[in-house]
């Protein structure tokens, strides 16, 4: 038996020979174009190494060098689609807090990037004759059993890959992964490996300990930005919405390195959340606009500017996006799946939910069907410009325009595409579209705040008309009281006149019927101490002075002569 299946072994290992030796020559050629600057010869270059692949599936070296090359080439999907298989799924993933602040919790088992192997063969021992002999056959112990730890190069740049493309949990989990499978190589490699190994392999070297710093760079921002939003989404829950825009702006607007687009989208997202509670309508308008330009499928965005225009009552922008997003509901309940690539998250059918999406989709119909009732009908309310402006009913000429300005200030349409820069695309295509959605959102939102501002202004002047026409008629009213007021003070001012002069006329015509013969008798027969007749009284000189002054001059001094005379 033992001669029948040795022909057949050495054939199958001839030819087995004979395919390796192949693809080395492809990978040999793959090297030299891929050093190039040229685009063309690179694509010729992953067209050899899917041609060394296709013969040695087997082989890592390929695989490697066609995943870096991609990686390079800044064709992340490529990547993520090379190992749609191997990425763990989010139902595994701890907390963001957790997740960012220790790395013990990050278990292996949810990794199926390394196939299993022989625990006893991993913490076996070689011994000195058995290196010398590999060394002298050029075999370390790479080609041994112990590849599949020195394999860590599937997490670091799975890892990367997922990170340029916004799957930060699982681009944390799987860099922490190949740092902790390189550094227990790195060890072994030190102790089973001779100084002249190191010295032949120091490129191997130099080159993994600079993807390894890579790593640790992007490992660091990566916490960054997960703990950022952790505290955004714990200052949400808890009601301080200002914290929450602070520690989202902090990733928007102050992160050093770019952020992914599909971070960005859902960071703007959140950060309209905590604007909407904070009662910032227009700037939380302004951040689901740049999320809906960023990814024009995200559902949460699309729902929360419906749910903004709903509150402001702009029932026609309302409607349009109603019906965008009916149109995204009927396509994921009809592909049964989040719409995107397959290895985005909730897009490999662990987080669908049938029954949740065919209520919403229902749900926004019935709202569809309505508001088109109302607007046949005729019965829909004006616009809220005073929540959309964030002003209180009755606000002054100053309020208004300061707020105006801050509001133009904040959304101008030449502005708007200012994040576009802070931003790490997938595709460089992909910014242009991005550019011109965010400009045409942004238009919108400043005519509907120039609209605002005229019908508030408008309102303001009618107040300010109304409060003038008021003060008119009080000061009108207050004249026409001082005047009648004038009028019934001359009035008794002349009533009193005339009853002086009456009672000077009176005393005048008494005196005139008395003979003076009597009144010097009289005169002299009163003693001294006899009290004044009521005929002459001692206010009669005032009553005199006091007429004189309220008569005029022409009439005063006749009667007065005339009076004084008797």
């Amino acid at each position: 038996m033992s001669t029948c299946s040795s022909p057949s072994l050495s054939v199958r290992r001839h030819w087995w020979m004979t395919n390796r030796k192949v693809a080395e020559k492809h990978v040999k050629e793959a090297r030299a174009l891929l050093a190039s600057h040229d685009q063309a010869q690179k694509q010729a270059a992953l067209g050899l190494l899917d041609a060394a692949i296709a013969l040695c599936p087997r082989w890592d070296t390929p695989l490697h060098l066609k995943a870096t090359a991609l990686l390079r080439l800044q064709r992340y999907r490529d990547v993520a689609e090379l190992f749609r298989d191997d990425i763990p799924p989010s139902s595994s993933f701890p907390d963001d807090s957790a997740a960012s602040s220790s790395s013990d919790s990050l278990s292996r088992e949810n990794l199926n990037l390394l196939p299993p192997t022989n625990s006893a063969v991993l913490t076996r021992c070689f011994s000195v004759s058995d290196l010398k002999h590999r060394i002298a056959a050029r075999d370390t112990p790479r080609s041994s059993g112990h590849h599949h730890h020195h394999q860590y190069w599937r997490y670091l740049i799975l890892g990367q890959a997922l990170s340029h493309l916004g799957l930060l949990e699982e681009s944390l989990q799987l860099l922490q992964a190949g740092k902790r499978l390189a550094s227990a190589a790195s060890r072994r490699d030190s102790v089973l490996s001779s100084d002249d190994v190191f010295a032949a392999s120091g490129g191997c070297a130099n080159a993994a300990a600079a993807e390894l710093d890579s790593a640790t760079q992007l490992l660091s921002n990566l916490k960054f930005l997960l703990r950022r939003r952790a505290a955004a989404l714990a200052a949400l829950e808890n009601g301080i919405p200002p914290e929450a825009v602070r520690h989202l702006s902090k990733i928007l607007e102050g992160s050093r390195r770019a952020v992914p687009q599909a971070f960005l989208a859902e960071c703007y997202t959140l950060r309209a959340a905590a604007y909407r509670a904070g009662g910032r309508i227009p700037e939380a308008i302004a951040d689901c606009n740049r999320a809906l330009a960023l990814d024009p499928t995200c559902v949460d965005a699309l729902s929360a500017r419906s749910s903004l225009l709903e509150h402001v009552r702009c029932f026609t922008e309302f409607l349009q996006d109603l019906e965008h997003l009916k149109l995204l509901y009927d396509s994921i309940l009809r592909d049964r799946k989040l719409p995107g690539p397959a290895w985005r998250r909730g897009g490999r059918g662990g987080q669908f939910s049938a029954g949740e999406f065919a209520a919403n989709s229902r749900s926004v119909a019935g709202k569809i069907a309505e508001l088109k009732r109302m607007v046949v009908a005729g019965s829909t309310p004006p616009v809220d410009y005073y929540a959309l402006l964030g002003l209180r009913r009755g606000c002054t000429r100053s309020e208004l325009e300061c707020a105006y300005r801050l509001l133009c200030l904040r959304h101008r349409p030449d502005r708007a595409t200012t994040f576009v820069e802070r931003c790490e695309f997938v595709e460089d295509r992909d910014a242009d579209g991005v550019r011109d959605q965010a400009k045409m959102s942004a238009l919108l939102l400043y005519r509907l705040l120039q609209k605002a501002y005229a019908n508030v202004m408008a309102a303001v002047l009618e107040q300010e008309a109304a409060a003038k026409q008021k003060r008119a008629a009080a000061a009108a009213a207050a004249a026409a009281a001082a005047a009648a007021a004038a009028a019934a003070a001359a009035a008794m001012a002349e009533a009193k006149a005339t009853t002086t002069v009456s009672r000077i006329m009176d005393v005048r015509k008494g005196g005139r019927n008395r003979k003076p013969s009597n009144c010097s008798s009289t005169k002299q027969e009163l003693p001294d101490n006899s009290p004044v007749p009521a005929a002459f009284p001692g206010g009669f000189c005032r009553e005199i002075g006091g007429a004189g002054g309220i008569l005029s001059p022409s009439f005063a001094p006749r009667h007065l002569h005339e009076t004084l005379s008797c």
